[in-house]
């Protein structure tokens, strides 16, 4: 189900959204607020040209927090109303859309997730979807990992690692602790998808450029189905 920023859902009205605007052009820490460049004598036209990417940076990560796909609303037992950064998550901020009731889990659990991926440089593409994944009888099927593996994008780990079964996050990831590799999960299970995301995260001219800080940002939505001890 896509929603629109302009739907009637409660948590998507505009106060959300005027809080990561806030982060994102006020924050000092925010990895969005620009991009930076290799200095040099260029021409006012190659700085007006920077100027209008830093702009359509900007652009494509308030349309991916404005098309949000989620597989229901949250409850109103939700207490954070505002993104806030997870401690110890090298700057990945966090938005409870509902708050888990279940068991929080510990290095070493396995861990069951559903999720919603979104590349922010690709105006809030969505390159995966585990409600895509769907076993024999058409049920879709959870992104299994075990906690502290290092498997998986420490991002999501980091998300992860504090939620309640149940609860529902959106956490907005910054470069450093998304993909570093092309082998590090969740991985899209479609190849073009694959191809997309990985030869945009890893462009070696947009990276030569100084776009690094911004490149790899991924917005993920995440329910924590179940914890194994």
């Amino acid at each position: 189900m896509l929603i629109q920023c302009f739907a009637s859902a409660p948590y998507l009205h505009e106060p959300h959204h005027n809080t990561l605007h806030r982060t994102l052009t006020k924050s000092p820490s925010s990895p969005f607020v620009s991009a930076s460049c290799p200095s040099s004598s260029s021409s006012s036209s190659s700085a007006a040209a920077i100027s209008r990417r830093r702009e359509i940076l900007l652009l494509s990560i308030t349309t991916a927090t404005c098309s949000i796909l989620l597989p229901a609303p949250p409850s109103n037992s939700a207490v954070n109303t505002d993104f806030f950064e997870l401690p110890n998550s090298g700057g990945v901020r966090a938005l409870d859309l509902r708050l888990g009731t279940g068991a929080t889990p510990d290095d070493g659990d396995q861990v069951a997730i559903h999720y919603y991926g979104r590349l922010a440089a690709k105006q809030g593409w969505r390159f995966d979807s585990t409600y895509d994944h769907k076993d024999s009888s058409g049920d879709p099927i959870p992104f299994v990992f075990t906690l502290g593996s290092r498997k998986v994008i420490s991002g999501i780990e980091a998300a992860v690692r504090s939620m309640k079964v149940g609860g529902t996050r959106r956490v907005i990831i910054p470069p450093s602790q998304g993909y570093q590799n092309t082998s590090q999960e969740p991985v899209p299970p479609n190849f073009f998808d694959r191809q997309r995301l990985f030869t945009t995260i890893f462009n070696p001219t947009r990276l030569a450029n100084g776009e690094g800080s911004t490149l790899g940002t991924l917005i993920f939505d995440i329910e924590l189905v179940s914890v194994r001890h």
